[in-house]
């Protein structure tokens, strides 16, 4: 890989890339698990879990936490919890690629939240690529794409409260990354789903093989690694920019539902699918191709 490929994707677009493929799968998995689970259940079984994995690891650095530390990860937690009970509340009642690409309308919102909270304009280049992938997330969520469900709507709130993450988490971690952060996450997520459940769980969970490997999957790949590697890695971008690169979940869910659900596309699905796409890219390249071309005339 030459360079000038390494300043197009640095390392922390790469990892954030990477656990967006993560979280493409989990739409998928989080089909299979509602089959057992009910969704808030589900939820606090999977953070439960997660915040196990990350106390043994961040166990010395949770001992000295500070209170400025636990405040930031209970508000996270409150948004990642509000935002998740949204997501799987509402993948009950929508498919799992549909789910994915309204999750990834969040790039939208998150450079409006980012004014409101940090009162940062995004770059001029990020700013043209949230055009374009808006664009192509509303001609995936035009009429011809489907008409809007209750799943559907809940989902959007969903994303919605996941731009607010985006922003709060660069605002939490922007001086310095605590890993223990991470953990205060988790748990106020797990409480969330589990006081939530007796009032909004449908019917009781059923514990079979699939559920437990699906609440596996999930903890340990989906939550631990992932949302560890997102708090650490994101404070090295920009939130508007970490939002374009999370736009690529949708497109990665459709392509992973496709062979293990047979959810199908339709053509104006997949031009969609492709917009967003040259979106992502132009977010890359604007930075270092088009940008200094434009400084040297």
């Amino acid at each position: 890989m030459t360079q000038r490929e390494h300043r197009i994707f640095p390392k922390a677009d790469r990892y954030l890339l990477s656990i967006t493929l993560i979280w493409g799968s989990t739409f998928t998995v989080t089909k299979f698990a509602l089959v057992d689970l009910p969704p808030l259940m589900l939820q606090g079984t999977r953070f439960v879990l997660a915040a196990v994995m990350v106390g043994i690891y961040t166990w010395r650095d949770i001992k000295a936490t500070t209170p400025a530390t636990l405040r930031a990860g209970i508000v996270l937690g409150i948004l990642l919890g509000a935002g998740f009970a949204l997501q799987t509340i509402g993948l009950v009642e929508t498919t799992a690629s549909k789910a994915g690409f309204l999750t990834g309308t969040m790039v939208v919102f998150t450079p409006l939240v980012q004014l409101a909270i940090e009162r940062r304009l995004p770059s001029l280049g990020n700013a043209i690529s949230v055009v374009i992938v808006g664009a192509g997330l509303y001609i995936f969520t035009s009429p011809a794409g489907g008409a809007f469900n209750t799943g559907d709507v809940l989902v959007l709130l969903c994303a919605v409260v996941f731009a607010f993450y985006i922003v709060y988490l660069d605002v939490f971690t922007r001086e310095r990354f605590h890993r223990e952060i991470v953990f205060y996450q988790f748990v106020t997520t797990a409480v969330i789903g589990f006081a939530a459940s007796p009032f909004l769980d449908a019917h009781s969970a059923v514990f079979s093989t699939t559920a437990i490997g699906a609440l596996l999957y999930l903890s340990f790949f989906a939550s631990t690694i992932a949302l560890f590697v997102q708090s650490k890695y994101q404070r090295e971008t920009t939130p508007t920019k970490a939002a374009i690169i999370f736009t690529m979940e949708p497109v990665f869910a459709a392509i992973i539902a496709y062979f293990l659900l047979t959810e199908s596309m339709s053509a104006i699905e997949i031009l969609g699918a492709g917009i967003m796409f040259a979106g992502l890219l132009f977010s890359e390249i604007y930075g270092v191709v088009i940008r200094p071309a434009r400084s040297a005339e």
